[in-house]
């Protein structure tokens, strides 16, 4: 098969076309042809050197999610069959990354694509959509509450901010520039500012006279602090784990930290809510699988709106 992977750790270039052995699904383990990647931040990390565990093994494929085709099942997996239409999610995945023709997941790891998604969209989301649906989760966004999405234009922000609306909640969104602003209105925030140069404190105080309900942080830095100044006492925060700079904990205020979790419960919840918020995944650009180090310096360059996508087949 070809698969994108690096030989030594490095800069995008390091990314370059491999032919590799398709791998077999062993017991427990789905086999997919894959149809789109998912290309993220953690991609360049790891590109870069970083590693969960410590431990690397060359060649190295990137990629931690997508969506394909069901081409065989190892033994004792019961819940999916050849030619089924699937997306998954499986960081630092034992068996190789997702920048391939082909990927073997543990079946836990694993979900059938909701209706309303195609392979394509469908890919972008199992990381994003994992992190930005258990964010709005532990937040336990409720109705008619004023939430803040900060960092709401990028791929777990402007999912996260749908998610929240169809809760019911009212929701103030910071964005990257004035596209990102665009994007976040058009997803239905009630009101979006870019968090770049626009006082975050002073657009979320005129939002919520009596304070923000909760706010869930995408995004670290001096904008956040000022974000944070607007929470009302008792208020909430949530962030997933590798927000830099971490939020600092405040008196009056719970704060949470989490992982985006896979697991069939987990898929199954998410499944519901993709289609209880008729979801709209926005796709910054499309890369081939033999362009993928053209992804990694798009996504270097920073203000990414949505995901970057590989299409594989």
């Amino acid at each position: 098969m070809r698969a994108a992977a690096i030989d030594r750790f490095g800069g995008p270039a390091m990314l370059t076309i491999h032919s590799l052995p398709v791998p077999s699904p062993n017991r427990g383990e789905v086999l997919i042809a894959l149809h789109t990647a998912g290309v993220g931040g953690w991609d360049a990390a790891m590109r870069g050197g970083w590693s969960p565990d410590g431990r690397a093994s060359f060649p190295l494929v990137l990629g931690s999610d997508g969506a394909g085709i069901v081409a065989g099942v190892g033994s004792g997996v019961r819940r999916f069959r050849v030619g089924d239409r699937v997306y998954a999610y499986s960081f630092n995945n034992a068996r190789g990354g997702f920048y391939a023709e082909y990927v073997a997941v543990p079946a836990g790891h694993v979900a059938r694509i909701p209706r309303r998604l195609g392979l394509e969209r469908a890919g972008a989301v199992p990381t994003t959509g994992l992190t930005a649906f258990q964010g709005v989760d532990a937040l336990g966004v409720r109705k008619g509450e004023a939430i803040l999405i900060h960092g709401a234009s990028g791929g777990v922000g402007s999912l996260a901010l749908q998610f929240a609306k169809s809760r019911g909640a009212r929701v103030l969104a910071t964005a990257s520039g004035k596209k990102g602003v665009s994007l976040a209105r058009r997803l239905g925030a009630d009101a979006a500012v870019d968090g770049k140069r626009r006082d975050i404190g002073e657009a979320a105080r005129r939002f919520a006279p009596g304070g923000l309900d909760a706010i869930l942080a995408l995004a670290g830095g001096k904008a956040l602090t000022r974000g944070l100044d607007a929470l009302r006492r008792g208020g909430r925060l949530a962030y997933p784990n590798g927000i830099e700079p971490e939020p600092r904990k405040r008196r009056g205020v719970e704060v949470s930290s989490y992982d985006a979790s896979p697991g069939v419960r987990e898929f199954r919840r998410f499944n519901r809510a993709v289609e209880a918020a008729n979801l709209r995944v926005p796709i910054e650009r499309e890369y081939a699988l033999a362009h993928a180090a053209a992804a990694h310096r798009r996504l270097a360059r920073g203000g990414v709106l949505g995901k970057i996508i590989l299409r594989i087949r």
